[in-house]
């Protein structure tokens, strides 16, 4: 059945036919013939056209197009979970990056401090023994970029599986938590609209329709069915005796159909139709449940990453200028060097944890997208927004 704006068209086939046949007249009751041996050739369209009475043929297109959206979204899906997947990698990437670079710089104050302790031996204004706490502050920071390392790798090379490479062919970017711009309003809430954008509601969403054209199919095989059918053939039992006026041959006429006796299949197939229907119900309340409580979630995460982040942003300004008043009175010869390396210690943990709570709400921002499978910013208008920084 061909479908054109919902109305249902004729079938129309061609068909070219070629036998050798062999003719019994005394299965027609001439006896003492011979039987002759011919060619037949045939060759013309065929046409048939339902009258649809029931609906059952404009049911089963409506059910054959919301089944063809049904895949369609569930590639939509599929495609917005691999995005979503790449963009995550992404930022774990930067994020550990930024671990790495702090951890580095831990080091690098590790070794500073050590040169000082060193010199103050040289000096004789220290004892020999005061530089070991700090070889050891070393070896414990230096054992911290192993792990980030394999981390930042693990990422690369999953990102290179998503891209479609082997992690040897592939390499990615070396991306940085400055490289992503944050929205500058996240949303308290969304509208219900987007969330029912997502691919895998609208796939339920079809296959529930779907289902219910089905019904009707089901439903109208109850009721008689009118088609319309002719054919129009050229024969002949050579293939130059096709085209002449005496070689063809039509025919037309109305075929009825209805059913009389089935044994309960047709009413059988429709509870069925109805029983699968309301399976997929279920399945289209769960998703849009599920999908309800995945926004909320990630709105919950939000608005905790929002507050975390502040917090820290504090706490890393204060420990930084913490160390800054430490290091100017060490070097006017007003304070000691542990209290330096506390406060530096201090400052670098501070901004280590910043950086993971950045790069978590970058991946809960990327979640949010994934979740709410739509471009939200177009629409803060509608939503109470939190200011970001």
């Amino acid at each position: 059945v061909e479908r054109q704006r919902g109305v249902l068209k004729p079938d129309v086939t061609g068909s070219a036919v070629y036998q050798r046949q062999r003719i019994n007249p005394a299965a027609f009751g001439f006896s003492g013939f011979p039987s002759p041996t011919l060619n037949f050739f045939s060759v013309g369209p065929n046409v048939s056209y339902d009258l649809d009475l029931a609906g059952g043929g404009r049911r089963r297109v409506e059910a054959a197009l919301a089944a063809e959206e049904v895949q369609a979204r569930r590639a939509d899906a599929a495609y917005l979970a691999l995005t979503g997947n790449v963009a995550l990698q992404a930022v774990k990437i930067a994020t550990v990056r930024a671990q790495t670079e702090i951890v580095r710089a831990v080091v690098a104050d590790d070794l500073q401090t050590i040169d000082v302790v060193r010199r103050a031996e040289d000096a004789g204004g220290a004892a020999p023994s005061a530089g070991l706490g700090g070889a050891l502050q070393l070896e414990e920071d230096k054992a911290l970029l192993p792990p980030l390392a394999q981390q930042e790798a693990l990422a690369r090379h999953a990102l290179a599986i998503l891209m479609g490479d082997a992690p040897s062919d592939w390499a990615s970017p070396d991306f940085r938590l400055d490289d992503f711009i944050r929205p500058t309003a996240v949303p308290v809430d969304l509208p219900s609209a987007l969330v029912r954008r997502r691919p895998d509601i609208l796939a339920a969403e079809a296959q529930l329709h779907a289902d219910t054209a089905l019904i009707g199919a089901a439903t109208a095989r109850l009721y008689p069915d009118i088609r319309l059918t002719g054919s129009f053939s050229q024969e002949g039992l050579t293939p130059g005796s096709l085209f002449g006026f005496d070689a063809s041959a039509y025919s037309f006429g109305p075929t009825l159909t209805l059913p009389i006796f089935d044994g309960g299949a047709l009413r059988a197939d429709r509870r069925a139709a109805e029983a699968q229907a309301r399976a997929d119900l279920a399945q289209y309340r769960q998703t849009v449940i599920t999908a309800f409580a995945q926004v909320s979630d990630v709105l919950s995460a939000l608005a905790q990453d929002e507050e975390r982040l502040a917090t820290l942003g504090r706490a890393e300004s204060t420990a930084q200028a913490s160390h800054e008043s430490a290091r100017r009175a060490f070097d006017l010869g007003g304070a000691p060097l542990s209290d330096v390396i506390v406060a530096d210690r201090l400052w670098r943990r501070a901004s280590l944890e910043k950086a993971q709570a950045l790069g978590q709400e970058l991946a809960d921002i990327v979640a949010l997208y994934a979740a709410a499978a739509a471009d939200w910013r177009t629409t803060t208008t509608q939503a109470s927004p939190v200011k970001g920084r």
